[in-house]
């Protein structure tokens, strides 16, 4: 299992890269005011951040409790990666809908970029996490 330590600076690196590459996206897509847009963006990285750590740590412990590691196969990295995005949807779409005072439908559909963005960003920048920070077994001492 990781420590505290190594979960929070997974979760912030994660929010860091990730805001750096999804804002200006929002910007060119859908034609929205950097500023504003890196505002939302700021303030989701806080609730992600915060849902990054807590997920991350209770998918780990069922990991641990089911298979007694918490090395992840590309099926269950994949179950992860969709798990916390469908976690964050129920907040973003209605927040996105009121920051850039658009229908549920139109936050939706920014939403839906931003998705897939993350997806992929997602699984890439955790399969890189786990190769730069490795967990380290643990010794038994018999």
């Amino acid at each position: 299992m990781r420590k505290t330590s190594d979960r929070i600076r997974h979760a912030i690196g994660f929010e860091l890269v990730g805001l750096l590459g999804a804002m200006p996206l929002m910007a060119i897509l859908f034609g929205v005011d950097p500023m504003h847009s890196g505002a939302m963006g700021l303030f989701f990285s806080i609730v992600a951040t915060l849902w990054n750590y807590s997920y991350n740590k209770w998918f780990d412990t069922m990991m641990q409790k089911r298979y007694n590691s918490t090395e992840k196969t590309q099926k269950q990295r994949i179950v992860h990666t969709l798990g916390f995005e469908a976690g964050l949807l129920i907040f973003t779409i209605p927040a996105m809908a009121w920051w850039f005072e658009v229908s549920l439908l139109q936050a939706l559909i920014m939403d839906a970029a931003m998705i897939i963005y993350y997806l992929f960003f997602s699984y890439f920048y955790n399969l890189g996490y786990d190769k730069l920070f490795p967990i380290m077994p643990k010794v038994s001492h018999a």
